[in-house]
């Protein structure tokens, strides 16, 4: 039985000729009905999510892919007089929390750069359909299943829409919403009470790749404390060469977080970014490197270190592997309400599993 506010996730498979294997392509999250989070994300993939409206976008902005999962499927399912809801959704491999903690919490400057580029593709993605992401952080970020040097950007729980029918939110500081997301990444505004905007998750994005390339943050001694995290990070915004001096006291900065942070520092509240400048900024980081975005993330490879990326994937996604076949078991179908994308509307109600 699922405990309140438990998430569990389940494989699941598009072709219910066949029981669901290992190597299942999807997952159903389920959670209790009354859990708000996942309501929250499901309204989310509900609106901006469908696989036609992803590969549209792919296409008509040449991309190779795009790191946002898509949403197959939705409903509610009873079980001991317990309501839940569950949402299929793609199967994916390792989180970069866990491939961070085992690269000495570092990564290579050229794959937090890769990094960041397709981030900035998934943020111009779901700000251009009206919401912001607001807790963009490793352990939020997964490998493709089958591709390690693809990054997908999970847990919508969190997600706001900043901009319904076209009227961005007004500016408004609320005391009850203080300091929302996770403390050593969330944004100033988000300590502040305001309502998640473009900015913030831009903010919150040059926060994480100082903390990827550095190995920690000037704030994280005290993240008991938001407002103390809060007055620092207002103080480094202001003094963005004393941050970098703080992160990266070795002669050879990152400009180029420097100049995103600086860029970023600039925007209004409910201003939009000018996506493109923000890319161009990190590829001219790539280019001092030497190196250029082929898409290959390197997870692994540190200047200082002789880990291997790809070792560390397969033995992450193996492991996910067989955390996910442990939980596999049949789920009663006679009392599921399904809500799907009209393409999956026959299979849903087999291809579901627990």
């Amino acid at each position: 039985m699922l405990a309140q506010a438990t998430i569990d996730f389940h494989l699941a498979d598009t072709n219910s000729s066949k029981s669901v294997g290992s190597d299942a392509p999807c997952v159903a999250k389920v959670e209790p009905s009354d859990n708000g989070p996942l309501f929250t994300e499901l309204k989310f993939y509900q609106r901006a999510a469908k696989p036609e409206q992803i590969q549209k976008w792919i296409c008509t902005h040449k991309l190779k892919y795009l790191g946002v999962p898509k949403y197959w499927g939705s409903g509610l399912h009873d079980k001991n007089g317990k309501s839940y809801r569950f949402m299929i959704m793609d199967r994916f491999g390792s989180d970069l929390q866990k491939i961070y903690e085992a690269n000495a919490k570092r990564f290579s400057r050229k794959a937090v750069l890769q990094l960041s580029l397709r981030i900035l593709d998934i943020l111009e993605y779901i700000h251009e359909h009206e919401y912001v992401h607001g807790d963009i952080k490793a352990s939020n970020l997964l490998l493709s299943y089958k591709n390690p040097d693809q990054v997908y950007l999970v847990d919508y729980g969190l997600a706001y829409r900043y901009c319904p029918e076209g009227v961005h939110r007004e500016y408004k500081e609320d005391p009850k919403r203080c300091h929302d997301g996770t403390i050593e990444f969330t944004s100033i505004d988000a300590h502040r009470g305001v309502a998640p905007s473009r900015r913030g998750d831009l903010e919150i994005l040059g926060y994480c790749m100082i903390q990827w390339l550095s190995g920690h943050l000037p704030w994280e001694d005290n993240l008991k404390d938001p407002n103390y995290v809060r007055d620092c990070k207002i103080r480094y915004r202001d003094n963005i060469a004393s941050l970098m001096e703080r992160c990266f006291p070795e002669k050879n900065k990152p400009g180029e977080i420097a100049k995103y942070m600086e860029a970023v520092k600039l925007l209004d509240y409910t201003e939009k970014p000018l996506y493109q400048k923000f890319r161009d900024i990190l590829l001219q980081g790539l280019k001092a490197l030497g190196s250029k975005d082929d898409s290959k993330l390197d997870l692994g490879v540190i200047e200082n270190g002789n880990l291997k990326a790809k070792a560390v994937a397969k033995k992450r996604k193996t492991d996910m592997e067989e955390s996910l076949a442990s939980s596999v078991e049949e789920m009663e179908h006679s009392d599921s309400q399904v809500e799907e994308v009209p393409q999956t509307r026959s299979r849903t109600r087999k291809r579901i599993q627990k």
